[in-house]
């Protein structure tokens, strides 16, 4: 296994839910000499300054400031999202029912929900504690065992499973059992206070006012084939991709004409609409800073700043099923292993041009990585990315590109150890 595989895999398995993943993209970042900012205070930019933001815990947006101004030299920029669809825990889901102890939860963007059945689970987000301040206290929490389990119907009970396929309701057939209930009910407040104790957080259950929790499989990421060319993990949708363009972004030398930016949104699974997605004011806000760090931003100096700018929307791609290859056309069938894929739809789906293309088509060259396309077939719908969002948002040239992968949207997804290499290098080139 690669030192990069390696890496990857430990990044994967410690970053369950989003804000865990912003959580060690910062680590990582603040290991090659990033310094945190926070939104609300003035900000000291100067050439060379590596930074980071987050927002609302799970966005985070990081640069390194170029040896020019951005309106002379522009952004190149790196963009993915922290999100993954999952299994979300509701603001009151302590069920009770049959000799049960179960939650309530609800189903967060395209979950394949089959996949969620007979798993190991476990929880882990984010809590917010009142402990008399004014304002509640957030905590990252992780539960870090197998804690839940959503049970199959037996054969015996659905004898025409196999041939008329699983239907599940995400109301009455997902919520996951957590134990046997007693006389006296335990809540979920208890069992997370005990938690965050264990952690070394003291909190009492009534400490606890609200929380944004995620059920995830215990399960790590591993590699596996006739020759380990494979790997199998959650959420490489699309936590691979963010975790290219932070490695990329702290391995960058510190002089560069242009400023690098890396944006690593949550929602994009749900349609980026929120203070911290791809359609929020984000990413227009933390460059409209940087683009005239004397003073208050000019719309002139931020219009010509984005007129020479690019961005890179990387987000996972569908490598053809030998199983279901008419899924695809032959044309534009990405292969597993075989370098990352440009997306392309012409109802802008994606927001890949001939330039784009073309330009990344380059990048690739450069360091002798080979090159897939993706068209989806034209009696399919097509998925999208944040990538028409940001070029729409801020006028700004992008392409859309992805490594393929397997079993997208499943609990445990499936890509190439070969690929991750090979995408690390070109936004490697693209920073350098």
């Amino acid at each position: 296994m690669s030192e990069l595989v390696s890496s990857l895999i430990s990044y994967l398995d410690a970053s369950p839910t989003p804000y865990h993943a912003a959580a060690e993209s910062a680590r990582i970042l603040r290991e090659a000499g990033f310094v945190a900012l926070e939104e609300p205070e003035r900000w000291k930019l100067e050439p060379g300054l590596r930074a980071y933001v987050i927002r609302g815990g799970t966005s985070l947006i990081a640069f390194i400031c170029g040896e020019s101004p951005p309106p002379e030299a522009g952004f190149l920029a790196i963009g993915a999202h922290t999100d993954s669809p999952n299994l979300r825990v509701k603001p009151s889901p302590d069920l009770h029912r049959y000799g049960y102890r179960q939650l309530g939860v609800e189903v967060y963007g395209g979950v394949l929900l089959s996949t969620w059945l007979d798993r190991d689970l476990s929880l882990a987000g984010r809590v917010n504690l009142s402990q008399g301040s004014e304002v509640p206290r957030p905590v990252l929490v992780d539960v870090a065992r197998p804690l839940l389990r959503i049970p199959n119907l037996a054969i015996h009970l659905n004898r025409n499973v196999n041939t008329d396929g699983l239907v599940l309701n995400a109301q009455s057939h997902l919520p996951p059992i957590l134990g046997l209930s007693r006389d006296e009910p335990d809540s979920l407040r208890e069992l997370l206070a005990a938690e965050l104790v264990r952690g070394g957080v003291q909190a009492q259950p009534e400490d606890i006012v609200s929380w944004d929790l995620s059920l995830y499989d215990r399960q790590g990421a591993t590699v596996s084939g006739a020759n380990s060319e494979f790997l199998h993990s959650a959420r490489l949708d699309n936590l691979a991709s963010c975790y290219a363009a932070t490695l990329a972004l702290a391995g960058a030398p510190r002089a560069h004409a242009a400023t690098r930016v890396i944006a690593l949104y949550d929602h994009e699974e749900v349609g980026s609409r929120s203070a911290q997605g791809a359609s929020s004011p984000y990413l227009r806000q933390v460059l409209e800073r940087i683009s005239q760090p004397g003073g208050q931003p000019s719309a002139e100096s931020f219009t010509r700043a984005i007129a020479r700018s690019f961005l890179i929307s990387a987000d996972m791609a569908h490598a053809i099923h030998p199983n279901y290859a008419d899924r695809h056309e032959a044309n534009h069938a990405p292969l597993l292993g075989g370098g990352p894929v440009i997306k392309t739809n012409v109802s802008q789906a994606y927001a890949t041009d001939s330039e784009g293309a073309a330009r990344f088509t380059q990048l690739c060259r450069d360091v002798d990585v080979p090159v897939q396309q993706f068209v989806v077939r034209s009696d399919l719908p097509c998925g999208s990315t944040i990538g028409p969002i940001t070029a729409g948002q801020l006028g700004l040239r992008t392409v859309d590109v992805g490594n393929p992968m397997l079993s997208m949207h499943s609990i445990r997804e499936m890509a190439s150890t070969v690929d991750a290499g090979m995408l690390a290098r070109v936004f490697d080139r693209f920073f350098g």
